[in-house]
């Protein structure tokens, strides 16, 4: 899964600004700002990340079911797992 972090505690601004942050196409260890938000993509991440971090009980875990992307938010910064062309991949096989 491909991993974007975003840089801030409030809900409210990373609700605002999250379609566009899915909308952006960055590189690996891109790094840009939206409404004085940064954000970056923080390359890829394996299943068993999700699950480590599920068990944190200071880690909210939300999920966007039609995108399947789950969103990880832990102190200052919000992670979009995003499934990459490897991940689609193998849910269509399957």
């Amino acid at each position: 899964m491909r991993c974007i972090s975003v840089y801030t505690k409030d809900f409210a601004v990373f609700s605002d600004i999250c379609d566009q942050i899915l909308a952006l196409n960055l590189a690996e260890d891109e790094e840009v700002e939206i409404e004085g938000i940064t954000i970056s993509d923080a390359g890829s991440v394996d299943g068993d990340y999700v699950e480590k971090m599920r068990q944190k009980p200071e880690v909210a875990v939300l999920r966007i079911k039609k995108q399947n992307v789950t969103i990880l938010q832990h102190g200052e910064v919000f992670e979009i797992l995003l499934p990459d062309d490897t991940d689609v991949t193998e849910e269509e096989t399957a």
